[in-house]
């Protein structure tokens, strides 16, 4: 048996291997699952078509008599027990080669012709005679060659309008001399193998039990002279041999009796089939054959079935459903409306006209220019996925043929595939499971010649089961390659990918930029802590640091100064917890002040920001250490006066504001925090979300003497400008504060809406020191949540948890966990699972063993449903089927369980008598009167009783 891919399985590994580079090179973890699931259905089917492949039987006769120039045709018949299959059956004749393809039903047969062009007169034998299985998929052919190939002759084609033939004359005998013919009876004769049956006499026969022929006979002038010389004016060698061919057609069809010579060739006058074949066989043989002309063969193709066209459109659609969800309406629609009109083009049979060819040329430039419009770029995960749809959409309309409809289905996967550059929660994952089991049955459809018949129906029923299952006996193969197979630490290139900004911190902030924030519920990340919780007022999450301000916006500082100065307290705890930060395409990390032992692959500012050279666009998983410490007590005094500043611009002067912190410069720099702080507490200040339109000119005076109505932002803006303005060094940070706890799997859920923004101000022997402005206002914000802060500014505990909060909790408990031990699952807790296992390394010998003993017993169900499935449905032939196993002899097509019994009986003598119980069993299971259970077993036993061939 030979097993290889096909074109289309081929192809198929290939897009597994490509997702396979692009999951390891962007660490996309769900995408290594959906990889494996189609790889694992790509092994299983190998073992599919390998068993269906050993239940084919093919059967072949040798064509009817024809002539050269006339097509042959040789008839051909495949059947099977096990379960339905599509087979195809070629061979060569010479350097013409023929294939047919067929569908099998379960335990049923299937016919056809193996079409050949003309042939050239002369011998001929099918050679190469191959018959090939297909899995479900049509990803493999599984391939069995077949001894005793037919041979036969061609003969020439007779010569149109032929001269009559000479008649033989009476004077060339004796007087009255008789010749073979069909006009007196003449004698019986033994039976020749060729005779016509109605020559035999069959009263004889049923006497004397042996076969006879009846002869006639008829004067010598009425036969016909076919002689070679008498065609001498016929022209060359090949048209005398086809004016003989025309005078042998004659004869045969007249009844007349001929003599017939060639050089080297005489048969005497007679007639009769044996003669005429005798005549037909010299012709075919005569000299040497002419070599087959290399005609050229029309090849037409029709028109796609609807139905199966449509069905791929559907499941393309179905694919693309997430995309339509998150790219420009105009782009949805447009793939949307193209996909529609070319399902509505296999409907309308004709009426409608394809789209041309310039038309979807101007469509993909003009979306290609669009696309950039809208995302700046086309090679980012967004705005390449969406150009990728609108191309995939486009080649759709174009479809013509089978292989553009396969290679719409291989788009579809891997178009799913780029979902996870977006997302990778359960829905995701869901989506992209049945996304493809609906590419793979519509890919199943283009297989058998009867599923894109135009009478196949729009929903496959059964394509979908067989694909059902089979995605379900790969599971465990794609679960153990995505736990064991190997996880690199990085990348293998360097190529970002580019997306759209997401909800998340700015890089530069003004009033109401946070405020925006806190609208939103989206999870920024979560803190699972190895031992106790940090308390509330502790738990700032620290990310941009903004120390430029222009009179409207505070921007960072793009540069290094130094290494960050950070001395620990004394007697401080250390938080250990691990940080699951959500997409956000930014370069800065979010911790608890401050860092002491930083993830690999991070740094810290000389801001004491935590950060990642490269900026995933993916959910990622980090450890980490954090402890209270003094910052920066030794800073440089150039950074110290940079944070001093303040714009001189008219418009940002702030009078008022630079007059107020002109009264505190007599104080101590701690003294200058704590009036700045009073000022906030007791001036009738408000927390808010939606506090009034602050001007563009002196906007630190209207907040502060006019609206006195904001958010944090407002605040550690109002704050850093008094300091600064005091002659205290300050600046403002962005993070995240707080965070809702929860108890299903005590770790801390951090929102979008905790964003906040608190300031630093630097004071001699203590560094910087965090000072928030919102608390002394709203002491709420960090003692209990957003929520309490806006509806009771002065609370110090969060309000009940109602039901909905619960369930909420709980499902974000399941989505925590699927992050951790799907989406996050990496390279080390890959290395720690294999740790526990006894496994050094991956790639060690033992990993390797390990890996291919545990991928045997992943495939065992597989095989053994393959097994079950390519045995006969029916119970008693299944029992046979299994005895032709056992004694390795495979029954002939056709042949009764006495007949095998007895063939099985005279190569196994020995167990000659248990064959023939089987055999009797058997039929009085299948034509007995009234068939049992019992029968079965006692049939079931009898086989298994069987002694197996020794190997």
């Amino acid at each position: 048996m030979r097993l290889r891919p096909t074109r289309f399985g081929v192809a198929f590994l290939g897009l597994v291997v490509l997702t396979l580079i692009g999951c390891i090179n962007y660490g996309l973890s769900l995408g290594y699952g959906l990889t494996f699931l189609l790889g694992g259905v790509w092994t299983v089917t190998a073992a599919q078509a390998t068993r269906l492949a050993r239940t084919l039987h093919l059967t072949l006769r040798a064509p009817d008599e024809g002539a050269a120039g006339r097509a042959c045709g040789l008839p051909v018949t495949l059947h099977q027990e096990g379960a339905a299959v599509t087979a195809r059956v070629q061979g060569r004749v010479g350097r013409a080669r023929a294939a047919l393809t067929l569908d099998l039903p379960a335990g049923g047969s299937a016919s056809g012709t193996l079409a050949f062009p003309p042939l050239p007169r002369g011998r001929h034998r099918l050679e190469d005679v191959e018959v090939s299985a297909f899995d479900a998929l049509g990803l493999w052919a599984a391939s069995l060659p077949v001894p005793g190939s037919p041979e036969w002759l061609v003969p020439p084609a007779p010569e149109a309008n032929a001269p009559a033939p000479p008649t033989l004359a009476a004077g060339r005998g004796e007087e009255g001399s008789r010749v073979a013919g069909q006009e007196d009876f003449a004698g019986l004769r033994p039976y020749v193998p060729g005779d016509a049956p109605r020559l035999i006499s069959w009263r004889h026969t049923a006497r004397t039990g042996a076969l006879v022929t009846r002869e006639f006979d008829a004067p010598a002038g009425q036969a016909w002279a076919l002689d070679w010389d008498e065609t001498r004016g016929a022209g060359d060698e090949e048209a005398r041999l086809s004016r003989l061919a025309a005078w042998v057609t004659a004869a045969q069809a007249a009844g007349v009796p001929f003599r017939f010579s060639l050089p080297g060739t005489v048969q005497p006058v007679a007639a009769g089939e044996a003669q005429v074949r005798a005549a037909r066989r010299a012709l075919a043989l005569y000299g040497a054959p002419p070599t087959a002309p290399q005609a050229s063969v029309a090849v037409t193709r029709p028109p796609l079935p609807g139905p199966a066209l449509r069905f791929s459109l559907l499941a393309l659609a179905a694919a693309l459903l997430p995309l339509f969800l998150r790219q420009p309406v105009w782009n949805t629609a447009l793939v949307g409306g193209v996909l529609l009109y070319t399902g509505l083009r296999t409907q309308a049979s004709g009426r409608l006209p394809p789209l041309p060819g310039a038309l979807l040329l101007l469509l993909a430039l003009l979306g290609g220019l669009g696309l950039n419009a809208a995302y700046g770029t086309l090679l980012g995960a967004e705005a390449g996925t969406a150009l990728l749809a609108l191309l995939t959409a486009l080649k759709a309309a174009e479809t013509r043929t089978v292989r553009d409809a396969r290679l719409l289905g291989l788009l579809g996967l891997f178009l799913t595939s780029t979902h996870f550059f977006l997302d990778q929660g359960p829905l995701t994952a869901g989506h992209s499971v049945l996304a493809s089991g609906l590419l793979l049955a519509a890919a199943a459809r283009w297989v058998s010649p009867a599923e894109t018949a135009p009478s196949s129906p729009l929903w496959p029923r059964a394509r979908l089961g067989v694909t059902g299952r089979l995605l379900v006996l790969a599971l465990p193969l794609a679960g153990l390659l995505f736990a064991l197979f190997p996880r690199p630490d990085g990348p293998l290139w360097q190529l970002p990918v580019r997306q759209s900004a997401t909800t998340g911190l700015a890089d530069e902030i003004s009033a109401g930029e946070y405020s925006d924030l806190a609208q939103s519920g989206a999870v920024a990340f979560r803190a699972d802590f190895s031992g106790a919780l940090p308390p509330p007022e502790e738990r700032y999450w620290r990310g941009p640091v903004y120390e430029t301000y222009d009179g409207l916006r505070w921007g960072q500082v793009r540069g290094a100064f130094y290494p960050a100065d950070v001395r620990p307290l004394a007697g401080a705890p250390t938080w250990s917890y691990t940080l699951t930060l959500e997409p956000n395409g930014k370069p800065w990390l979010l911790t608890l002040d401050v860092p002491v032992q930083p993830a690999p692959g991070t740094g810290l500012t000389g801001a004491f920001q935590s950060f990642t050279p490269r900026p995933s666009g993916a959910r990622t998983r980090s450890a980490w250490q954090s402890r209270p410490a003094r910052l920066g007590v030794g800073d440089r005094p150039e950074r110290l006066e940079f944070n001093l500043q303040l714009p001189s611009a008219p418009q940002a002067r702030n009078p008022r504001a630079r007059a107020l912190a002109a009264s505190w410069r007599t104080l101590a720099p701690e003294a200058r925090v704590r009036s700045a702080l009073r000022h906030f507490a007791e001036g009738n200040f408000a927390y808010t979300l939606s506090p009034p339109t602050l001007p563009e000119v002196n906007r630190i005076d209207a907040f502060l003497f006019g609206t006195r109505q904001g958010f944090c932002e407002h605040y550690a803006s109002a704050f850093t400008f008094l300091m600064r303005a005091a002659g205290v060094p300050a600046r403002i940070v962005g993070g995240y504060q707080g965070g809702e706890i929860n108890p299903n799997g005590d770790y801390l859920i951090v929102r979008q809406r905790d964003a906040h923004a608190w300031t630093e101000v630097w004071l001699a022997g203590q560094g910087w020191v965090r000072v928030d402005p919102t608390a002394a206002t709203a002491p709420a914000r960090v003692r209990a949540d957003l929520p309490t802060a806006l509806a009771r500014p002065g609370a110090t505990t969060p309000g009940e948890r109602t039901a909905l909060d619960a369930l909420r909790l709980r499902f974000d408990a399941l989505q925590n966990s699927w992050n951790i031990w799907v989406v996050g699952y990496d390279g080390a807790q890959q290395r720690s699972l294999l740790a526990r296992l006894g496994v050094r390394e991956v790639g060690s010998p033992t990993y390797l063993l390990g890996v291919a003993g545990l991928a045997g017993l992943a495939l065992l169900p597989a095989l053994l449903a393959m097994r079950r499935a390519a045995l006969p449905q029916d119970p008693a032939r299944r029992a046979l089927a299994e005895l032709a196993q056992r004694l390795g002899l495979p029954r002939a097509p056709g042949e009764t369980a006495g007949a095998y019994a007895e063939r099985a009986a005279r190569q196994f003598p020995a167990q000659a008598e248990r064959l023939d119980r089987v055999a009797r069993q058997f039929n009085a299971l299948r034509y007995g009167p009234a068939p049992s259970a019992q029968a079965q077993r006692e049939l079931e036993r009898e086989v298994r009783a069987v002694r197996r061939r020794e190997r």
